[in-house]
């Protein structure tokens, strides 16, 4: 279950981690994970979504190590975490892996900047009324997530919205089928379900060969037994850190009306950023975008901690932000 090794070049191929751990959970299950970056740099932890693994965050994670201690794992099932074993498939689950990361890579009272895609978000929304979190997370970054109706919002069918819609995506979702070799027809269609029409043909390979490394079972295995029954709503008010969420107009997986509704229930926002034209990946679309919002949290919720971490986070809050204000970052990204 190794990672994608064969990504085509340039921001998107694997970075050599500085270290490499294998992190044990509350459950007896191995995490496998990797840091990059200077060793005393503010830390900033990316946790994967769903068919994806540590390479997912390459184009983010290369442009933060030059100045930031970056810490990614594998989700189980995932790149070079094992399959979950019976019960391993929960929400439980992902947020016992979180702790169990942050834990192993975070020094006594040292804090970091949270930042979870899809699947990822999940895994921090999971955890929100843990006090680990609140102990642990300076701020949090939400990437293309939503906290319940994912298949009932989803919008990969160009059907009306309806139960009809719901039971054919739902079925999709929940397939086992192998997902083939990668060529143009199946780049064709990861682009269509997963990415906005800017995307590059780069980026588009990367993305198809992480997502097709992914095991079927595992896939479907998350897909039947979490994502489609998901409900973290009630717990979005234990994320009392500074929150952003970012999503792409064009998502089709989780469209931006989950992103809003998370907004909407956060009871300490640090804003919503939407990029116009990026579609559910917009840590390989955008990655520069995605940066910018990364920063910004440490700049100001982290930054005055300093390596080993310890200082209550302060009120302020990131202002928030449109397509508009990050425009030139998008527009680099699929130039």
């Amino acid at each position: 279950m190794s990672r994608a090794t064969q990504s085509p070049g340039g921001r998107y191929v694997p970075l050599a981690a500085v270290r490499e751990l294998t992190v044990t959970s509350a459950d007896g299950s191995r995490v496998h994970t990797e840091i990059y970056g200077p060793e005393k740099a503010p830390a900033v932890v990316l946790v994967h979504g769903w068919t994806c693994s540590t390479a997912f965050w390459s184009g983010v994670a290369r442009e933060l190590a030059a100045d930031h201690r970056v810490i990614a794992y594998d989700q189980r099932g995932h790149g070079r975490s094992p399959v979950p074993g019976p019960g391993g498939y929960s929400t439980t689950a992902l947020a016992d892996d979180l702790e169990a990361v942050l834990a192993a890579t975070l020094a006594p009272g040292e804090r970091a900047v949270v930042a979870g895609h899809s699947m990822g978000g999940m895994t921090v929304m999971a955890a929100a009324d843990r006090p680990f979190l609140t102990e642990r997370a300076a701020a949090v970054l939400l990437c293309n997530t939503g906290s319940s109706k994912l298949v009932a919002e989803s919008v990969v069918l160009p059907l009306r919205a309806g139960r009809i819609r719901t039971a054919i995506q739902r079925a999709v979702l929940a397939s086992s089928a192998p997902l083939g070799p990668v060529n143009g027809i199946s780049r064709k269609i990861l682009q269509y379900a997963t990415m906005g029409p800017r995307a590059t043909r780069e980026q588009v390979q990367a993305c198809a060969e992480i997502v097709h490394a992914c095991p079927r079972k595992v896939r479907a295995g998350w897909a039947t037994k979490v994502l489609a029954l998901l409900d973290l709503d009630a717990g979005l008010g234990g994320l009392t850190m500074p929150t952003a969420v970012i999503t792409g107009s064009a998502d089709r997986l989780t469209p931006p009306v989950l992103s809003q509704r998370i907004i909407d229930a956060l009871p300490n926002s640090a804003g919503l950023t939407t990029l116009d034209g990026m579609g559910h990946m917009t840590p390989i679309e955008a990655p520069d975008a995605v940066c910018s919002v990364l920063r910004g949290l440490v700049r100001d919720h982290l930054a005055g901690d300093g390596a080993s971490g310890g200082r209550p986070a302060t009120a302020e809050t990131t202002a928030e932000t449109t397509a508009k204000t990050t425009g030139d970052l998008v527009g680099e990204e699929s130039a």
